[in-house]
């Protein structure tokens, strides 16, 4: 391995928040596994390809949080399963609050980073080839970085949602 790569995905999801309570709060994650943007289409082609995450037969990967631990001073550590192809596993995030507040729109918005940092071989995305100059392409650590922006619903929303 020579650099790091860096990328963007889309997807949405859902958060329940308890600001009494975190261990009451709740997340659900859902990505598109054919989104990865890392700035080479080639790259990102062979990533969503069947030698990695396999986007026609696996659109999406998950994430669901099974619990949340206060670690103090704004921070939190969210356990949870990763689904990717047909595997789920359970990882670890961790969490710090960024903050919250109204915006210029009227809304509630909270905001946190988070990190987590896996072994993708894991998963059985395994694929990789071996360097000139010894060792191989790809690291089998992945760390992934989120930057959550997240807004309240309104009652009336949240409502037509349960609908």
């Amino acid at each position: 391995m020579v650099t790091d790569v860096r990328g963007n995905t889309a997807f949405e999801g859902l958060l329940k928040l308890d600001g009494h309570r975190p261990g009451g709060s709740e997340a659900y994650l859902s990505v598109q596994t054919g989104s990865l943007d890392t700035g080479s289409s080639e790259r990102d082609a062979h990533v969503a390809g069947p030698d990695f995450l396999d986007s026609a037969s696996f659109p999406l990967m998950s994430f669901r949080s099974t619990g949340v631990l206060d670690a103090g001073r704004r921070e939190f550590r969210m356990a949870g399963f990763l689904r990717i192809k047909d595997v789920e596993l359970p990882i670890h995030l961790d969490l710090e609050l960024g903050g919250a507040s109204r915006d210029p729109d009227g809304l509630n918005r909270v905001g946190f980073e988070g990190t987590a940092t896996l072994r993708r071989s894991d998963w059985g995305l395994d694929w990789n080839t071996a360097l000139a100059a010894g060792g191989a392409l790809i690291s089998d650590k992945v760390s992934l970085i989120l930057d959550i922006s997240a807004v309240q619903l309104e009652q009336a929303d949240a409502a037509q949602t349960a609908r």
